[in-house]
């Protein structure tokens, strides 16, 4: 598991997370994403089109995050590769429905903006 982050200007901040958001790789990660996203300046957007697996324990994880931003004021959303078992993932469990999600890069920061 690996997590990165870049601050695209003042008020957006990219966090890309690569590997298995397993249970193993989600408390690998959970403290520094956690950190990453507790900014109240800044939009997210979470890219995970390099996650191969994505775990309840990992959406869980997206999903705390994003409400404590949004109880900040923030606002994260996902990037996502549409053709991936994450999309699918995501889509099967509703979560698509709490937490907006783009194939699109472009897209996922206009809508962060937003």
């Amino acid at each position: 598991m690996s997590i990165e982050f870049e601050d695209v200007d003042a008020s957006l901040r990219r966090i890309r997370i690569t590997g298995r958001l397993d249970i193993p790789g989600t408390e690998a990660i959970a403290i520094k994403f956690a950190s990453l996203s507790a900014s109240t300046a800044r939009r997210i957007v979470v890219d995970l089109t390099g996650v191969s697996f994505l775990a309840s324990f990992g959406i869980r994880e997206l999903i705390t995050n994003a409400k404590a931003m949004q109880q900040r004021g923030g606002k994260m959303v996902l990037l996502v590769d549409a053709n991936s078992t994450v999309h699918k993932t995501l889509e099967t469990t509703g979560i698509d429905a709490l937490l907006p999600m783009f194939a699109n890069a472009q897209e996922a920061d206009q809508a962060a903006l937003s």
